[in-house]
């Protein structure tokens, strides 16, 4: 299957390379310039260029990796080229399988994907929802591709705009508590790079083990609250400080974000 990425950026990127080695060969991709395009070129190892037209003939899969305002004119550029045989996955939030369909007048089978950052090192979230008329060997077929980036899971469209709040937003509400562990590893005498090491590496050891364990994360931390211990005491700070409703409101803020761009 002949592979094309439009709009070769970071998380192009990391779909290169989260490719097994033999499949590179049939991979190139497009990026808006002709330098980086050769930049791409010399660091990927794959053939790179500016024209998506060509881009559309020469694939069987096109990945689209651009901004969500140049959607509709890269879909105007490629239509020409698109066949019945194209399957489209789209990562760019907000545009929906339907407007994609639209906007190429329904020729290819459309799958829509929100990936998050930490993808980059393959430790990513990536959710996935499928078009009218997309079939399960479809589906397949783009779980597979970001099956190397860390984790998928396939929902419903209506949900992806959640999704876009919770894990495609998510990693900057992430760092932000890291952040904030950090400083208050220095205000209690840490020196900076401990206070950060210990705070991520907190968040990671964590996470792991609600998705090692399949446990609620409310049975996990009572297993580290004992009776009249310290933990209990800086869980109440927290709910003080309306931690638990303020992360529900980011999550649903850029929730509202999200659906609002297609507007």
């Amino acid at each position: 299957m002949k592979i094309g990425i439009i709009g070769l950026g970071k998380m192009g990127e990391a779909i290169v390379l989260g490719m097994a080695k033999g499949a590179k060969s049939h991979i190139q991709g497009t990026t808006h310039t002709k330098e980086s395009a050769q930049k791409v070129s010399r660091a990927l190892k794959i053939k790179c260029h500016t024209d998506n037209a060509k881009l559309a003939a020469d694939s069987d899969l096109l990945i689209l990796c651009v901004k969500p305002h140049q959607v509709e004119k890269v879909m105007e550029e490629i239509l020409p080229n698109l066949k019945k045989k194209h399957l489209l996955i789209s990562i760019c939030a907000s545009i929906t399988t339907e407007q994609l369909q639209g906007w190429t007048n329904g020729i290819p089978k459309v799958v829509r994907a929100m990936p998050n950052t930490p993808c980059l090192i393959r430790e990513g979230m990536t959710v996935l929802s499928p078009g009218a008329g997309v079939k399960s060997a479809d589906l397949n077929v783009a779980e597979k591709i970001f099956a190397p980036l860390g984790r998928t899971a396939v929902v419903e469209e209506s949900l992806m705009d959640g999704v876009t709040g919770l894990s495609g937003c998510g990693p900057a509400y992430i760092y932000l508590i890291i952040e904030a562990l950090s400083e208050a590893g220095v205000k209690v005498g840490l020196k900076r790079e401990i206070a950060t090491l210990l705070a991520a590496q907190t968040l990671l050891g964590s996470a792991k083990m609600v998705l090692d364990r399949g446990v609620h994360p409310a049975a996990l931390k009572d297993e580290v609250t004992t009776p009249a211990g310290c933990t209990i005491d800086g869980l109440m700070a927290l709910e003080e400080g309306k931690l638990r409703v303020t992360l529900i409101k980011a999550v649903l803020a850029a929730a509202t974000r999200s659906a609002a761009l297609r507007s």
